[in-house]
C-alpha cells in the first residue's frame, strides 16, 4: 500500500502513529471503538429522522437537539474514518493540508457544540422562569440565528489555529504520535517558534470554557432561584426534571474534554496510550450517549421513537 512507502521526512505528508506502544492490539481496540461510534451514528440520525418526519417535534426544544445531533455526528466523523483506516489498513499517512483541515473541524465543532449547550441552558431558563412569553422568546427563528452565531464563532476562533501552523515550518520527522490531527501535536513538530500557537490555543480554550460555562452557571443560577421560591414540591420536581437531561449531557461533554486538553499540555506523567485512548473516547462516549439521554428524558421525543420502532 503507499502508506508503506511514506517516509516520515516527506514534506507533504504526516503520519498518524495511532496509539503508539499498542500498535499489535489496534484491531481488538477497533471492536468497541467501532461499536460505539456506529451506536453514535444511529441515534443521532434517528433524533435527526423522528424530528425532520414529526411535524409536532418542529419546536425549537426539538431543534436544539437536531443541533446536537449535528454537532456529535460531525464530532466522531471529524476522527473515527481516519482511525479506523489507521487499524485496520495501517494506512498512517495524511497531507498536510489534511491534517490542518481535520484539525479545523475537530476544534470548530467542539466549540459549536458548547455554544449549544449554552443555548439550551437559555432555553431552560426561559422555560421555567417565563414560562408564559416562552413561545414568543424562544422561536425556532431566534435559535436558528444563536445557532448560526455560534457557527461563525467558532470559525473566527479556530481559523487562525490551521492558518498559523500552516506557516511554521516542520522538522524532518513528521510522525504525530497520535489517532488524529490535534493542534499541539502537530505544533510540537515545528522546528520554529511555537510559542504564539501555545499562548493562542490556551486563550481560545479558556475564553471558550470560562465564558460558556458561566453562562451556563448563570441560567442555572437563575432557575434554581426561581424554583425555590415556588412552595410546591411536585412544581419543584418538574421543573427540575426539565433540566436533568441537559445537566446530564453537560456533565458527559464539559469534563472529559477539560482533561482531554489539559493533559496534553500539562499531562506529562501520564502514559501516552491511555491519554490517547481516553481522547478518542471523548469523542466517541458523548455523541453515543446524547442521543439515548435525550430520547429516555424527553417524553415526546420518547413516544415518537416508540412509534417508529414499533413500525419496524
Amino acid at each position: 500500500m503507499a502508506a508503506f512507502n511514506l517516509t516520515p521526512s516527506d514534506p507533504s505528508t504526516f503520519i498518524l502513529m495511532g496509539i503508539p506502544g499498542l500498535e499489535a492490539a489496534h484491531i481488538w481496540i477497533s471492536i468497541p471503538f467501532s461499536m460505539f461510534y456506529i451506536m453514535g451514528l444511529l441515534g443521532n440520525f434517528t433524533v435527526l429522522f423522528i424530528v425532520g418526519k414529526e411535524q409536532t417535534l418542529h419546536k425549537p426544544m426539538y431543534l436544539l437537539l437536531c443541533m446536537l445531533a449535528v454537532t456529535d455526528i460531525g464530532t466522531s466523523t471529524s476522527i473515527m474514518p481516519k482511525t479506523f483506516f489507521i487499524f485496520w489498513f495501517d494506512l498512517k499517512g495524511i497531507t498536510v493540508d489534511g491534517c490542518l483541515t481535520q484539525m479545523f473541524f475537530i476544534h470548530a465543532i467542539s466549540i459549536m457544540q458548547s455554544a449549544v449547550l449554552v443555548t439550551m441552558a437559555f432555553d431552560r431558563y426561559i422555560a421555567i422562569c417565563n414560562p408564559l412569553r416562552y413561545a414568543t422568546i424562544v422561536t425556532n427563528v431566534r435559535i436558528a440565528k444563536l445557532g448560526l452565531l455560534g457557527l461563525l464563532r467558532a470559525v473566527l476562533f479556530v481559523l487562525p489555529l490551521p492558518l498559523i501552523l500552516s506557516r511554521l515550518p516542520f522538522c524532518a520527522n513528521h510522525i504525530i504520535p497520535y489517532t488524529y490531527c490535534e493542534h499541539i501535536a502537530v505544533a510540537k513538530m515545528s522546528c520554529g517558534d511555537i510559542t504564539v500557537n501555545r499562548i493562542y490555543g490556551l486563550v481560545v480554550g479558556f475564553v471558550i470554557i470560562v465564558l460558556d460555562l458561566t453562562l451556563i452557571a448563570l441560567s442555572y443560577g437563575l432557575i434554581i432561584r426561581a424554583v425555590l421560591r415556588i412552595s410546591s414540591k411536585k412544581a419543584h420536581q418538574k421543573a427540575f426534571n426539565t433540566c436533568t437531561a441537559h445537566i446530564c449531557v453537560m456533565m458527559i461533554s464539559y469534563p472529559p474534554g477539560l482533561f482531554s486538553n489539559l493533559t496534553q499540555r500539562f499531562g506529562q506523567g501520564i502514559a501516552p496510550h491511555v491519554h490517547i485512548i481516553l481522547s478518542n473516547l471523548y469523542f466517541l462516549i458523548p455523541p453515543m450517549l446524547n442521543p439515548v439521554i435525550y430520547g429516555v428524558k424527553t417524553k415526546e421525543l420518547r413516544e415518537k421513537m416508540g412509534k417508529y420502532t414499533c413500525r419496524w
